[in-house]
């Protein structure tokens, strides 16, 4: 495991306009260091959290999938970041996790936003995903994902984790920061790994409030980086392998976490 170069990506999205998104992305980019090694954008990074899925929807061979897979070509990263895909039928809040090689994993959002009706547009998807990079175990999730701890709940076994790092991209309103900050650490301490929660800025065609806040925490609830409130911004940071390993040999709480199993 080497030390891992990340990047936030913390901005306003225009309303349902992908172009103009897609555009603002491309220009913030160009910032990025050349040693990134992950570049994270927000939950429906080009179109805002609407649930005007049938006119803003993509398939996995849209404009959006290939702008991803230039433009992690382009800077030798990950990129990565979830929109509307529509595939057989059914529309997902999908995460992607696009290489610089052009090949791409995926994780359809498990737990949809009751009070803003996104169940009654999206069908929810069913099974995790972990993603290895530079020796690092990656397990993506989507904002209200945050709020379910056996959800994002890490395992050991055979003297191995299950992920070392939980990434979260968000629309999590402003109204509801407090629990952002604090869900997020609760999250890298419970689960004895790096938390790290994308999240937008602006104001959304429905009038929500997003300010940000976008955050890195340590696998002890320590803040790494943190956004500032209703500015965008890259935040860049380095994921240190040692304090993880150093955490995980003096704290060993994974022997003793409880077995479970979740049932659809």
């Amino acid at each position: 495991m080497q030390d891992l170069n990340i990047c936030l990506v913390q901005s306003s999205l225009i309303w349902e306009d992908s172009n103009a998104n897609l555009d603002n992305f491309s220009k913030m980019l160009t910032q990025v260091s050349s040693l990134t090694d992950l570049i994270i954008l927000p939950e429906m990074f080009n179109t805002g959290f609407t649930m005007n899925a049938k006119a803003c929807f993509e398939e996995m061979e849209g404009p959006s999938m290939l702008w991803m897979a230039d433009l992690a070509k382009e800077k030798g990263s990950v990129l990565c970041g979830s929109m509307i895909i529509k595939e057989e039928g059914e529309y997902y809040n999908r995460f992607i996790w696009m290489r610089p090689d052009r090949s791409y994993e995926y994780y359809d959002k498990k737990h949809l936003f009751r009070m803003g009706d996104e169940h009654l547009h999206f069908s929810a998807g069913s099974r995790k995903a972990v993603i290895a990079l530079k020796g690092w175990k990656v397990m993506p999730l989507i904002c209200y994902d945050l709020r379910f701890p056996v959800w994002s709940k890490n395992r050991y076994a055979g003297g191995e984790y299950l992920f070392d790092l939980l990434l979260y991209v968000a629309n999590w309103p402003a109204v509801r920061s407090e629990a952002w900050d604090s869900l997020l650490r609760a999250r890298a301490i419970e689960n004895m790994a790096y938390a790290a929660g994308v999240n937008r800025t602006g104001t959304d065609g429905r009038g929500y409030v997003y300010k940000g806040g976008s955050m890195v925490t340590a696998p002890d609830g320590s803040v790494i980086c943190h956004g500032n409130d209703n500015t965008q911004a890259l935040l860049q940071c380095t994921l240190h392998r040692a304090p993880l390993v150093d955490i995980r040999a003096k704290i060993g709480v994974g022997n003793d976490w409880d077995g479970f199993d979740i049932h659809q």
